[in-house]
């Protein structure tokens, strides 16, 4: 009888967009390494067992669930929601990952200086901080605005798409990169990437530039309604953008930050696609015409 000694990975939040690119990416390229997958949902962990997956029920606000998922794991990431739950969320999670015996944590953050006041940023500090105290070895990455949004939060409806930090720039990267970046931790572990911090803001644009970029690609007149942090606030409280209270207030700080400048960093590039993966990292045009049809689409839907 022999023992399977490859490594290891467990993955979180694969049915969500950036999980979802991560699984694909392991799916393509596993280095070598085993894949178990944790999900809340039973219909989701019967899919995934049909499929021939190792998968196992995992809710990061059931505790209890954290031990059968570990057992036997070597890497893994830790992919939470962007709210205050993430707090315990993640303390539970790496204490028991403390006891499983993980060697290597690869934690998703955020782009935020050292001495980041904004309260969202906040909680990713205190997280990365219990992570690093943990003595698990870690890799944080920190990736800028996902292009993505284009696609959710701000697509462009009958060619007029909205942002809300007025005339200032931003750093854009590809979930696609993210995705390929953490594999390739993930896949290579801690011994090449243990006490690492990588950062994905690939390109800045301004909301005008943005919208030229894509004028282009799609050779249609695409505009930008340039908004602030009191147009989100006036949108949350009409909550036509339903969230949860601290996630609201958050980010109205950061918008307000970002407008008076204090969290300028935001709109520089600072990218280490290249050093991880040997190729230049995916920039907004190209990524424009990777989801042409996706857009498209959106652009010819009448405006409301």
């Amino acid at each position: 009888m022999t023992t399977d000694t490859s490594p290891l990975i467990f993955l979180m939040g694969t049915t969500g967009q950036t999980g979802r690119h991560i699984l694909e990416e392991l799916d393509r390229d596993s280095g070598g390494a085993r894949i178990r997958i944790g999900v809340r949902k039973q219909k989701d962990l019967d899919r995934l067992r049909a499929e021939g997956r190792d998968a196992v029920l995992f809710d990061l606000d059931d505790p209890r669930t954290f031990g059968p998922a570990l057992y036997g794991v070597d890497r893994m990431n830790i992919l939470t929601g962007y709210t205050i739950a993430m707090t315990h969320q993640t303390k539970t999670v790496v204490d028991a990952a403390k006891k499983a015996g993980v060697r290597h944590i690869v934690n998703q953050g955020v782009f935020a200086a050292d001495d980041a006041t904004d309260s969202k940023y906040c909680w990713f500090a205190l997280v990365e901080a219990y992570i690093e105290a943990s003595g698990i070895a870690w890799t944080h990455l920190h990736p800028n605005v996902f292009l993505e949004n284009m696609l959710s939060m701000s697509q462009p409806i009958g060619g007029t798409f909205s942002t809300f930090w007025g005339e200032n720039r931003v750093g854009y990267v590809a979930l696609h990169d993210l995705a390929a970046v953490t594999a390739k931790v993930l896949r290579d572990g801690p011994e090449r990437h243990g006490s690492k911090d990588y950062y994905l803001s690939t390109e800045t644009m301004t909301a005008r530039e943005l919208a030229t970029a894509f004028s282009e690609v799609l050779d249609r007149d695409i505009r930008c309604n340039m908004l602030g942090a009191s147009d989100m606030e006036a949108l949350f409280k009409k909550s036509t953008m339903p969230v949860e209270d601290w996630y609201a207030r958050s980010s109205f700080e950061l918008l307000t930050q970002f407008d008076d400048g204090r969290m300028g960093y935001m709109g520089t590039v600072k990218d280490d696609v290249p050093y991880l993966l040997g190729r230049p990292a995916i920039g907004v045009r190209a990524w424009a015409e990777m989801h042409k049809e996706q857009l498209l689409a959106l652009v010819d839907q009448p405006s409301t």
